[in-house]
């Protein structure tokens, strides 16, 4: 971890965005820490957040796209192959495909945010053979959204960034687990209306 805010440090803008755009790619990668530690550099005037903006969030975009060209082009048995290479694996996969499959789009918007499947939901989206235009609308717009959350946030605690960063992370999974009960649930209960109405 350390070795990766050194980069940050002394490579600045470009490291960033190589760091955003392959942590969305799937290497791991800790994105919102790195988000985050960069808001702390804004705070500390070590970056310009003029420019610190348009680097994360073009760095996010760039993975993002790579990320569904390759499933465009490539599908899911490229993923089944060579995904364990990237850590992602068959059960992050089904997970994604779950969310997929209930929030349709919105998935590119929303994954950004849940750890394990923003580095899926764009390659979903091109094996599903979303059109572009629509990737673009939603996967950009969550690109931006998720990018300035963070490094707002470590532009704003300062020198408390990073044990915000991991009570964030904390709060994040937690969020995740009660959303996935709540997804749970509104699939049981369609299935009992389903079959009452079978009756």
């Amino acid at each position: 971890m350390d070795i990766i805010f050194q980069w940050v440090m002394q490579y600045g803008y470009a490291a960033l965005f190589a760091l955003m755009m392959f942590g969305i790619i799937g290497l791991p990668i800790p994105d919102e820490t790195i988000l985050t530690f960069a808001g702390y550099l804004v705070s500390q005037h070590i970056l310009q957040l003029h420019f610190t903006l348009p680097t994360v969030f073009l760095g996010s975009v760039s993975g993002i796209t790579v990320s569904y060209e390759l499933g465009k082009r490539l599908g899911l048995p490229f993923l089944h192959k060579y995904g364990s290479k990237f850590s992602l694996t068959e059960e992050k996969l089904d997970k994604v495909q779950i969310w997929y499959d209930r929030i349709d789009a919105w998935i590119l918007v929303l994954g950004y945010f849940i750890p394990g499947v923003r580095h899926f939901s764009a390659f979903l989206a091109g094996v599903s053979g979303l059109r572009y235009r629509t990737f673009a609308l939603y996967a950009y717009s969550g690109a931006l959204i998720w990018s300035a959350t963070f490094v707002f946030l470590g532009l704003f605690v300062g020198a408390e960034w990073k044990i915000v960063a991991e009570q964030v992370r904390t709060h994040i999974l937690l969020g995740v687990g009660v959303l996935l009960l709540f997804v749970a649930a509104a699939v049981i209960v369609r299935v009992v209306i389903n079959i009452y109405k079978k009756r």
